[in-house]
């Protein structure tokens, strides 16, 4: 560990928490969690409010813990952890809007 890799570590984990705080407010909502900034999505859309909340938690929740794992290796391999965070970047963006359509589908009435 090189104490010049720290600011990496806390940038990532610091990205890891606010995804992390995005799947807590998920998992607290009463109404159905929406994921597109600005967009809504109406209780009469989603047959089981708390578990698709729910399911909408775990996502963040999971891509949060995939940055914080970024975060930890930048302390020991700040070059793969910048590959890893690209490939969170661009590739997990990718997975999270396919896992959210899953989930929004699923719970849809």
């Amino acid at each position: 560990m090189n104490a010049a890799n720290i600011p990496m570590a806390v940038i990532l984990c610091f990205c890891a928490a606010v995804f992390a705080a995005v799947g807590c407010w998920a998992a607290m909502r009463r109404d159905p969690m929406h994921f597109w900034a600005g967009s809504t999505v109406k209780p009469e859309e989603i047959r089981d409010i708390p578990a698709y909340n729910r399911a909408c938690a775990r996502l963040w929740w999971g891509y949060g813990a995939a940055w914080a794992l970024a975060g930890v290796l930048a302390l020991s391999a700040p070059a793969a952890a910048g590959i890893a965070a690209a490939a969170l970047s661009v590739g997990g963006l990718g997975a999270l809007i396919g896992i959210y359509r899953y989930i929004y589908k699923k719970y849809k009435r």
